[in-house]
């Protein structure tokens, strides 16, 4: 069977019986892909929002299967094929190699925790699409490769080990043959499955995307310091890494060690990291601090935990500030590079309604650095995350701080929309008809990738202007983002198009709106139009409407009564 279809197995299964030719081994492709996650939800079975009702997951897939065959006779179940294509990760994963070999991990290490699967296979070991081995090719075969080669494209001196096939070697080296001691964590997007093999004790350590989990949350220091750990690829570690993450990493102790899981193990909770960034994460815990470090290597990592220590970076210096509102805004040295600024933020102001809901929501700084690691893992540019720290148990919300690169841009998106509003016809070299389609290229890019960015002002997308008037955007004020598994609804892409174009004058923005809505095969029409009229005249209202304005109109009534 090509697919998850247990109706399928029971059919034919019952067909064959009834003609006396039940097989020894019956199979089932098992695709997880359509769920993009191992571990996740199948939402084609009763859609998405039901899938988190009947949680039907990879491993409760598998045993079914087996139980169908097993009511049949026929207890043997082998998968064929259940590869990741890099095409489809790339719908919303930029580093797609490196996700298809952290698929290609949790499925086989989920497929041997079910129990029910005596064989599983990768499917494509040469192949341009979703090989282990990349051809080199540009063509796809006419006869998928997956249990038989009728040919090999491709030449031989271009042919390249992709990820997947290291990880696809950890795996087997380290988990066939081996007793599953079952899962150890309760879930919250934390997996960890216990092995035993004849020689070793091995957990298998990984968190869905975009999370993270603190290793000294999950074992004490006495079982870390004795510990082996292999990582997804392979590599030993010659110390323990202070998170687990989406890509699985395999901790190795004697057989005979008695190995205790904190029973509150779970992932760090509202934290979102960019895994693939080329860069470790760093825990900071200290002195009634937590948070984030982001480094390239260890001494880079011990100059910024020296340097950026919260409880040393003091007040906002008038000579570097940028912007004092209701955050605080200003620049510092990099401590890693005296050539480069860091920018860091910190909210200052906080109205008291905000305070009572505001303690039951992320700081101000894990927000921002989880809106930006987490569109970097999405391929979209912004001020690329140093750190972030939070003081525990702050009731005033102010004593957090997030630092990031400073950006050397040379507009942003306001000024050269304002440029056009003028009548210019052309900004820096840039003509309106170029801006758009460039624009418009970035944000159906971000939209496709499921970001709704909430706040997509003008000022908040920085442009750094390239050879041959190339734009390269980079978005800032990340605090407010939200995403989506899949595409942005066109409700939200509207919502944040009336805030990018505000500035435009309406030929400008009908001919940007005409321009994004063909790359959805749509028409700008009324409906679509609506909300730019209604954000306007908000917009309009509330510059009018000011407090200022408010009070003024107050005391002239008051002056004219008396």
């Amino acid at each position: 069977i090509t697919d998850f279809e247990p109706a399928y197995n029971i059919g034919i299964l019952s067909i064959l019986k009834s003609r006396g030719q039940l097989p020894d081994i019956h199979t089932d492709n098992l695709f997880s892909e359509r769920c993009t996650e191992p571990e996740r939800f199948d939402h084609k079975i009763l859609g998405r929002k039901l899938a988190s009702l009947i949680k039907f997951n990879l491993i409760k897939k598998a045993r079914l299967l087996q139980k169908i065959g097993a009511d049949f006779d026929v207890p043997v179940l082998h998968s064929p094929t259940a590869f990741w294509t890099l095409p489809r990760i790339q719908r919303l994963l930029p580093d797609a190699e490196e996700k298809q070999a952290d698929y290609l991990s949790r499925y086989m290490i989920l497929c041997a925790a079910s129990g029910a699967i005596n064989r599983v296979f990768w499917g494509p070991l040469i192949c341009q699409r979703e090989g282990l081995i990349d051809d080199g090719s540009s063509t796809y075969p006419a006869l998928e490769r997956v249990t038989h080669y009728a040919s090999v494209t491709g030449n031989i001196k271009d042919y390249r080990v992709r990820p997947a096939l290291h990880a696809f070697k950890t795996f087997a080296q380290t988990i066939p043959g081996s007793r599953y001691q079952g899962r150890l964590s309760s879930g919250n997007g934390l997996e960890l499955h216990a092995f035993a093999s004849d020689m070793h004790l091995v957990h298998a350590v990984w968190t869905i995307n975009g999370r993270a989990a603190a290793l000294a949350d999950i074992y004490t220091t006495e079982d870390l310091n004795a510990a082996q750990f292999i990582t997804r690829d392979g590599e030993k570690l010659k110390a323990a890494p202070d998170l687990a993450t989406e890509s699985p990493l395999y901790l190795q102790w004697p057989l005979n060690r008695v190995v205790s899981v904190k029973p509150s193990a779970t992932s760090l909770k509202d934290l979102s990291i960019h895994r693939h960034a080329e860069r470790e994460h760093t825990l900071f815990r200290q002195n009634g601090w937590q948070g984030l470090l982001l480094a390239r290597d260890d001494k880079e990592d011990a100059a910024l935990h020296a340097a950026l220590n919260p409880e040393h970076i003091g007040t906002q210096p008038r000579d570097a500030l940028l912007r004092n509102a209701r955050n605080a805004i200003w620049t510092i040295l990099d401590p890693c590079d005296a050539a480069r600024k860091l920018v860091v933020k910190q909210p200052v102001k906080v109205r008291s309604y905000k305070k009572l809901l505001g303690r039951f929501r992320p700081s101000k700084a894990l927000r921002s650095w989880n809106g930006a690691s987490e569109l970097l893992r999405r391929g979209i540019e912004t001020a690329r995350p140093v750190a972030y720290f939070e003081k525990i148990d702050d009731t005033s919300l102010t004593q957090n701080y997030y630092i990031c690169e400073y950006i050397k841009a040379d507009f942003s998106v306001r000024k050269i929309f304002s440029a056009f509003a003028a009548g210019n016809e052309v900004y820096q070299g840039v003509t309106e008809e170029d801006a758009y389609r460039q624009l418009c290229d970035y944000l159906c890019t971000m939209h496709n990738r499921g970001i709704y960015f909430r706040d997509l002002s003008g000022g908040n997308i920085l442009i750094r202007k390239s050879e041959g008037n190339t734009l390269n955007f980079s978005l800032i004020d990340t605090g407010r983002v939200h995403f989506f598994n899949h595409g942005t609804p066109l409700s939200k892409r509207i919502s944040d198009l009336t805030r990018v174009c505000n500035k435009l004058h309406a030929a400008g923005r009908d001919r940007f709106m005409s321009m994004y809505m063909g790359r959805l095969g749509r028409h700008f029409g009324f409906w679509q139009r609506l909300p730019f009229y209604l954000y306007n005249t908000k917009v309009i209202l509330k510059r009018r409407l000011k407090r200022k304005n408010l009070i003024k109109l107050f005391m002239q009534r008051d002056i004219d009564n008396r």
